[in-house]
């Protein structure tokens, strides 16, 4: 392999890491990061069975119940048992639950908003560059 292609990918990695980071600490609120994610996934799927999301976030079943049961506390979420097989539950977004992910992606936009705001205009079109080669990077094939 390349060394200066691997450098770069490597670099690349460790930015994008960093980046994901700040925007997790940039939008702080009542819940965890981990619970952000079930919300973005149950705004995309509309609902869940609790297998579902531990598939889609790569843990054990019994890491998802605990945050499930957190974001139903919070009225975050509803839950119900499924009508086929009362022994699995299907989780929702309820308004609140949209309303809280909306507003964490609002704070991590405005987060980046302001470090756009502090470069050059010059810098500002390279990041308009770098925002297409990431789309451009992470298109499905």
């Amino acid at each position: 392999m390349d060394d200066a292609l691997t450098d770069i990918a490597t670099r690349l990695r460790q930015g994008i890491a960093r980046l994901q980071r700040r925007l997790r600490l940039s939008a702080t609120g009542s819940i965890s990061p981990a619970q952000v994610s079930i919300l973005a996934l149950l705004d995309k799927h509309e609902s869940l069975t609790l297998g579902e999301l531990a598939t889609f976030e790569q843990v054990r079943p019994p890491s998802i119940t605990p945050l499930v049961r957190g974001l139903d506390a919070e009225g975050l979420i509803s839950s119900t048992k499924e009508e086929t097989d009362r022994r699995s539950t299907r989780v929702c977004l309820t308004p609140k639950g949209r309303k809280e992910l909306n507003t964490n992606r609002r704070r991590r936009t405005e987060f980046l908003e302001q470090k756009l705001l502090a470069l050059s205009p010059a810098d500002r079109a390279k990041a308009v560059e770098l925002v297409a080669f990431l789309e451009t990077l992470l298109e499905e094939s």
